[in-house]
């Protein structure tokens, strides 16, 4: 019997930061969906040293003709009809954002099956906000009405709304106010809200199908790309067929063992040299993905 052709890895178009130095943005997304088998064009949006927790910051956000140009090459490319998932993340500038906004909107034009995942990275808890409220504008405008799957954090999802977010029903209500197209899912990540039970943090799934709640025990600490790491790794399990839940359930536990890994070495940085994070992933690769 002659063995069934092989078919093209699904394809993700990765818009985000790029470091030097550490695990954020696309330098820490790209290695968990290249494990699992899926093919990545990763598109900087700023590149520097690293994180600007560190005593100092080279790099640069990338000129928006420099960034237009990219864009273009990869419709050039026909990377956007080719393409399962587009993924966009950190930002750091308007002009960018908006030229962001403009390339997904062709490409959804131009692949109606394209599935957009937007994680709105702005700001948390400790910090507030970190970038333009310019760009925060055109995150909430633009790039989240054109979303299927976002992924904000509890300050985010509240800034972007207007609603502090301290039970399911604020989660309820900031849902209905972001704007998101009909049918666009909700991953509300790292809730810790009234009900939640002691020593956990959630994701929150709100979507046509209603409200899931994906309880993970809660590590105390906090690395710069966690979130981007998490996002890669939902798109990762989606690519590999996982449904929604199970691909957050997936993320949680993958990203907890990356924290858990970076604080056994005392790093700065979340770590993705765990043999047994990378087995997981390497795993989750030799599954099918759905045609």
């Amino acid at each position: 019997m002659t063995p069934p052709a092989p078919s093209a890895p699904p394809l993700v178009i990765s818009i985000q930061s790029q470091v030097v130095l550490g695990h954020v943005g696309n330098s820490a997304a790209l290695f968990p969906m290249q494990a699992a088998g899926l093919e990545v064009a990763a598109i900087p949006t700023v590149i520097f040293s690293n994180t600007p927790d560190y005593p100092t910051l080279r790099g640069r956000a990338l000129p928006g003709d420099f960034f237009a140009d990219l864009l273009r090459g990869a419709e050039e490319r026909e990377l956007p009809r080719r393409a399962r998932f587009v993924l966009s993340g950190y930002i750091g500038s308007v002009e960018v954002a908006e030229l962001t906004a403009d390339f997904i909107a062709r490409a959804k034009a131009a692949n109606p099956g394209l599935v957009y995942l937007c994680d709105p990275v702005l700001g948390d808890a400790g910090p507030g906000l970190y970038v333009p409220e310019a760009i925060a504008d055109v995150m909430r405008d633009r790039l989240l009405p054109l979303a299927d799957i976002a992924t904000p954090n509890p300050f985010e999802l509240g800034w972007l709304t207007g609603t502090p977010i301290r039970t399911a029903a604020d989660l309820h209500r900031a849902a209905a106010a972001l704007r998101m197209a009909p049918g666009a899912r909700l991953i509300a990540t790292g809730c810790a809200l009234e009900d939640t039970a002691p020593g956990v943090i959630e994701s929150v799934i709100l979507g046509p199908d209603g409200l899931s709640r994906h309880p993970v025990r809660h590590l105390p600490i906090a690395l710069p790309g966690t979130g981007d790491l998490f996002t890669g790794i939902v798109t990762a399990g989606l690519g590999r067929g996982l449904d929604l839940p199970r691909a957050v359930e997936l993320a949680q536990d993958l990203t907890a063992r990356a924290l858990a890994h970076a604080r056994e070495l005392g790093a700065r940085e979340v770590m993705l040299t765990d043999p047994a994070f990378r087995e997981d992933l390497l795993r989750l690769g030799q599954e099918r993905a759905p045609a």
